[in-house]
């Protein structure tokens, strides 16, 4: 018998998200994927864990890495960068808590994987990619898989996107030293942004805004790849 947030799981992807290619032939790597390394792991979210069934993991990694796509690891996806751990996009996801009435801001595009599963969630996703290559690569995969409400700007995302801001959420997939102000200013009060901090183990945050200045909460320690660009001159 499947459990009750499998089942919610299941509904959920009944919803209007992005189709995933038919004949998928990795599509019980996935569900294993979700209820294993997640669910088990403590993210419950229904919305959350149906945008991770939904996107197909395998077509953001290259080709040689494809039967490694559902691994319980981050993978190398060129350009000395990767993407994420499953766990881990589950996980930041979970923690931005956004709905289809937000906008969203990522910093680091990497594959465009982050921000397929976040369009499934926000009603904007806005994601900004220092290395061109990457980013033209992410530009068009995310535009052939049919995420529409994905924009995509190659550019140092220390400074964010101002023209798009106040953002619902943040979140960053790179590690800076220390938390980029400007990424503060552009959140709307009541804003979450979701960011590794540090140098070799990192520390996750969530960083709320208020009316008062910002609430700080540690998650996890995690290993991203550090920020590149304004954020090393800040150092």
């Amino acid at each position: 018998m499947l459990a009750r947030s499998t089942l919610l799981v299941l509904a959920l992807l009944t919803t209007a998200l992005p189709a995933a290619p038919q004949q998928d032939v990795f599509l019980g790597l996935r569900r294993r994927m979700v209820e294993d390394q997640i669910q088990q792991r403590g993210v419950t979210q229904p919305a959350v864990l149906a945008a991770m069934m939904q996107v197909p993991r395998h077509l953001f990694v290259p080709e040689a890495y494809r039967d490694q796509a559902y691994a319980d690891s981050p993978l190398p996806i060129g350009e000395g960068q990767t993407i994420s751990q499953p766990y881990i996009v589950a996980l930041m996801t979970s923690l931005l808590d956004v709905d289809r009435k937000d906008k969203v801001l990522e910093i680091g595009t990497g594959s465009g994987y982050q921000a397929a599963v976040l369009s499934c969630l926000a009603g904007e996703v806005y994601t900004i990619e220092i290395l061109p290559g990457l980013g033209e690569q992410a530009r068009r995969r995310l535009a052939q898989l049919g995420y529409r409400n994905v924009s995509v700007r190659i550019g140092d995302g220390y400074k964010g996107w101002p023209e798009k801001a106040p953002f619902d959420a943040i979140i960053v997939t790179a590690a800076p030293e220390r938390v980029p102000a400007p990424l503060i200013a552009q959140l709307k009060v009541g804003g979450k942004l979701v960011i590794p901090v540090g140098s070799g183990v990192q520390d996750l945050q969530v960083i709320t805004k208020t009316a008062q200045g910002t609430q700080k909460k540690s998650i996890i320690p995690v290993r991203f790849v550090p920020m590149t660009g304004e954020a090393q001159k800040k150092q």
